[in-house]
């Protein structure tokens, strides 16, 4: 593997530091998905560990679709899973919790790492780790407000809220400090998936991106 080619960029993060979280869809869907997200604007975009044949899914992308795209794997638990998504190739990792291991890890190795916080403790201990961000989830039970909060003592933070995100809330959490969001089923719309309706997929992923642009202004 090419490693220079394979790295992860945060030029392109930082275009459009929206995460899209692949899980539970078929290889051949994801294949088709790809290109939508990316000629739509976005450019990162996580596949779940717990989605059936995730290894084989993150290296086909990366074979196939990494141009242009960050791609990653997410519910990385255990040190054991991390080493299966980075011998796929991924380029990130996305935790749903704190696991010190997997954090360490990823520092250690050069690879970005989200890891999964809940309270500012968690938060702040996760940062200290090393996190690249930290994931604040699920951000749904907490609001835009608790970004607000989290950040007022703890703004060195760079935090990605994630569970909940939509089209109708993301421009509050953008305005409360988030520095990304992770965003699952109200980006990689099931419906419009399961029909096969890629042109709409495909603009309702653009309504994500203008959706953040229109916050910050570009």
């Amino acid at each position: 593997m090419n490693t220079t080619e394979r790295a992860f960029s945060w030029e392109l993060f930082n275009k459009a530091p929206l995460v899209g979280i692949i899980r539970g869809l078929l290889a051949d869907e994801v294949s088709q998905i790809l290109p939508l997200y990316r000629d739509a604007g976005l450019t990162t975009i996580e596949i779940t560990m717990n989605t059936a044949g995730a290894e084989a899914i993150i290296a086909d992308a990366l074979t196939a679709h990494s141009n242009g795209l960050n791609i990653g794997a997410g519910t990385v638990c255990t040190k054991d899973e991390l080493e299966k998504a980075l011998d796929a190739g991924a380029q990130f990792i996305v935790t749903p919790i704190i696991n010190k291991k997997v954090i360490k890890a990823c520092v250690k190795r050069g690879i970005p790492i989200f890891p999964g916080a809940y309270t500012p403790t968690e938060a702040y201990m996760a940062w200290s780790l090393g996190a690249s961000m930290v994931k604040i989830f699920p951000a749904t039970s907490l609001g835009p407000s608790y970004i607000k909060e989290l950040k007022a003592p703890l703004n060195q933070l760079k935090v990605m809220p994630t569970g909940g995100i939509s089209l109708d809330n993301m421009s509050a959490y953008l305005k409360a400090g988030a520095d990304g969001l992770g965003v699952g089923s109200q980006l990689l719309d099931k419906t419009l998936i399961a029909q096969k309706k890629w042109p709409e997929l495909k603009a309702h992923f653009a309504n994500f991106l203008a959706a953040y642009q229109s916050v910050i202004g570009r």
